[in-house]
């Protein structure tokens, strides 16, 4: 006979939290949302902490090398896609690892020998104003010049004029060497009283610019997210069919943590993958798992060797599985039958494996009840998908600006190994769709506001940590008709009138 749960399975919505007693102490800028990414033993330190609990999903439409740059600065960790090749996925890695905090790459090259014509239009395509001149106009020859909005003229230049014929050339730049710190860097652009400094390798082929309006810049970013060579941390997908090509690739473009992108975890494809990890590299290369729903699961991938867990199926905004397949369970309940699971782990073996909550986040107000139910980080495929950095058009729909968003399992994706069950290599039926979210603005704006509301709802219950929500918080289920009373009723709505005001009479 079937197994039959006692409880339905409820999803956040469904929660509220009750206020505890908030001393003196208790302000947002007190809070502190540093979480554990990976496993770690009881009395030792993880080997990566993120100071945000946020990720962004392993999605084509979200976490691309922009986006990464952009969720680092502010303290969490994007996933790069793994539905690409494994060429492509590495240079995607790399690219975000050479974005080395405060030194930049140019992407900004011409040839001595192009015009004044070629560089206005390169401007008008990259919008930088500093380009670097190299022998043939890639960024893998030597340094020739350096050309900025003040070597020209162009209302009293010939638009054939060559590029050498104005340009500063490089005997008279100054210029750092390779293996500069940033300190002695930005020292040299204020005791030089330069605006661009440029970083040569041993060949005199440039490797980085360093600009004095990053200093600035760099000093908005106090949680921002770097290794120990001052890169930005990122993260990188992977499946269970080509781990073996894919994870090494991944490895030596500098991904510092990767993550087996699958609509579920519990499964002998996992462990398997997750052994072959483990045979080849031990722990130092860091691997997540998932996706799960219970205790069961979650045990099993911590056995399996993983270094967090994901939670969720079908949640996600995007997500059909449940209506295609009838999978799944309430996005709070799994959460929560998990959470119990890791702590009961944790008792047992005195090793603390993360989990993080993936989909089912509608409002902001969520993300800190998945905190208080559990969660150590949440991973985030709608809510990045609406911003500048998301990898997607912005569009204009019914007179709204929109961004694209589409699940890993839509026709359009076509990530057949994300919901590979050992079959045919081909995407079956649809387990995602395609469609469109509100375009939102930046993401540091977006995030800062967020998050504003988590630190400022945990203060409510009297929590300054993650780990204080957890022990602190008190959860209510709430009806429907409470549901209701939470938002605006029994009113008009100023706006509302505005607007029918503009209707004809």
């Amino acid at each position: 006979m079937a197994f039959y749960y006692d409880e339905p399975a409820h999803t956040f919505s469904e929660y509220l939290l009750v206020p505890g007693y908030s001393d003196d102490k208790c302000i947002p800028t007190n809070v502190s949302l540093r979480t554990p990414l990976v496993k770690f033993k009881k009395g030792e330190q993880p080997a990566i902490t993120m100071n945000i609990p946020l990720v962004s999903a392993i999605m084509q439409s979200v976490s691309g090398e922009k986006l990464a740059v952009a969720l680092s600065r502010e303290g969490g960790i994007s996933f790069i896609y793994g539905s690409q090749t494994i060429e492509e996925e590495a240079a995607m890695v790399a690219r975000v690892k050479a974005h080395k905090a405060g030194f930049v790459p140019s992407d900004s090259n011409i040839s001595p020998e192009a015009t004044l014509a070629d560089l206005l239009a390169l401007k008008e395509r990259t919008g930088h104003s500093t380009t670097a001149v190299t022998e043939d106009g890639t960024l893998n020859t030597k340094l020739v010049g350096l050309v900025t909005s003040r070597d020209y003229r162009p209302s009293r230049m010939k638009p054939d004029l060559k590029v050498k014929e104005f340009m500063t050339p490089v005997s008279k730049l100054i210029y750092a060497k390779k293996n500069i710190s940033l300190q002695d860097a930005n020292d040299m652009l204020f005791e030089k009283k330069l605006n661009t400094l440029p970083v040569l390798d041993d060949d005199g082929k440039l490797l980085y610019f360093v600009f004095r309006k990053d200093y600035a810049t760099h000093k908005e970013y106090p949680l921002e997210l770097l290794d120990e060579k001052k890169r930005h941390v990122v993260g990188a997908g992977i499946n269970t069919r080509d781990y073996a090509e894919r994870v090494p690739a991944l490895i030596n473009a500098g991904a510092d943590v990767i993550c087996i992108d699958s609509s579920e975890g519990f499964s002998a494809w996992q462990a398997i993958t997750l052994k072959w990890i483990r045979d080849k590299y031990g722990d130092k290369v860091k691997v997540g798992a998932g996706n799960v729903v219970d205790g069961e699961g979650f045990r099993f991938l911590a056995e399996a060797g993983a270094d967090f867990v994901k939670v969720g199926i079908g949640g996600g905004s995007i997500c059909i599985t449940r209506e295609q397949k009838g999978i799944g369970r309430g996005q709070a309940t799994a959460l929560i039958d998990v959470a119990k699971a890791r702590d009961e782990y944790f008792k047992e073996t005195g090793i603390y494996v993360p989990i993080c909550s993936d989909g089912g986040i509608v409002y902001d107000y969520h993300m800190t009840l998945a905190l208080a139910m559990g969660a150590d980080f949440l991973m985030l495929g709608r809510y990045f998908a609406r911003f500048d950095e998301s990898p997607t058009n912005k569009v204009v729909i019914n007179g709204s600006y929109m961004k694209e968003y589409w699940g890993e399992g839509s026709a359009r994706a076509r990530n057949w190994q994300r919901y590979d069950l050992g079959g045919a290599q081909k995407l079956s039926f649809e387990e995602g769709v395609d469609s469109y979210v509100p375009y939102a603005g930046s993401l540091k704006d977006n995030v800062n506001l967020t998050l504003s509301k988590v630190r400022s709802t945990m203060c409510n219950c009297g929590a300054l940590t993650i780990p204080e929500l957890q022990q602190k918080a008190k959860l209510t289920l709430v009806s429907a008709t409470s549901i209701v009373e939470g938002g605006a009723h029994d009113v008009l709505l100023r706006d509302s009138v505005a607007h029918s005001e503009n209707f004809p009479k």
